[in-house]
């Protein structure tokens, strides 16, 4: 580097003093109730998202269930086959239709569902 070429300098958002080195503070446990944490409304957060994610991770396994059942019902009565309707065998009728009441039921419960966890999340948190 020649004498006449000026030095790099990074710019950065910062001032005309240096910043200091960041460095990562300790890691906070998360808050309990009656630990005397100042933010409850992040206690009751993460409670109802909690308690979301156990209604649809339970919604999605009893759906899975229900339609695992139905398949191997299917399957398993192969006298759905002798039967016909309008020129189409039953097993190919519930296989065709049979499962939307089911996605529809399943999406009904978890909204029901869903709007209770809430409901009762407001009502906690307004009582404080």
């Amino acid at each position: 580097m020649s004498p006449d070429t000026p030095r790099r300098v990074r710019v950065t958002g910062g001032g005309p003093e240096p910043r200091p080195a960041v460095r990562p503070g300790p890691r906070s446990l998360p808050l309990r109730v009656g630990e005397g944490s100042d933010d409850i409304d992040a206690v009751y957060g993460r409670a109802l998202r909690r308690t979301q994610l156990r209604l649809a991770l339970g919604t999605v396994a009893g759906f899975v269930i229900v339609t695992v059942a139905l398949t191997v019902a299917l399957t398993a009565i192969p006298e759905l086959d002798h039967v016909v309707i309008a020129g189409v065998p039953l097993s190919w009728l519930v296989h065709a239709f049979a499962f939307y009441p089911v996605i529809f039921a399943f999406a009904v419960l978890y909204a029901r569902g869903a709007a209770r966890n809430e409901q009762r999340y407001r009502a906690l948190r307004d009582r404080e």
